[in-house]
């Protein structure tokens, strides 16, 4: 696997725990746990999302 993927791969593994943790957030009722789980989904989609568009644009040239 190519290292580009093992990032995606790390960056989807992440947002789907920050994702789970909201579940455990309401759970809980803790908003402290929801809102770091929210900025966590934030961080790493941008950076999912940042990593893609700078590839596609070294693979343009």
């Amino acid at each position: 696997m190519k290292k580009e993927n093992m990032l995606f791969l790390l960056l989807a593994v992440i947002t789907v725990l920050c994702i789970m943790s909201i579940g455990v957030a309401i759970a809980e009722r803790s908003t402290l746990i929801g809102i770091l789980a929210f900025i966590g989904i934030l961080i790493a989609m941008g950076l999912g999302f940042n990593l893609r568009k700078k590839l596609r644009e070294s693979s343009d040239m």
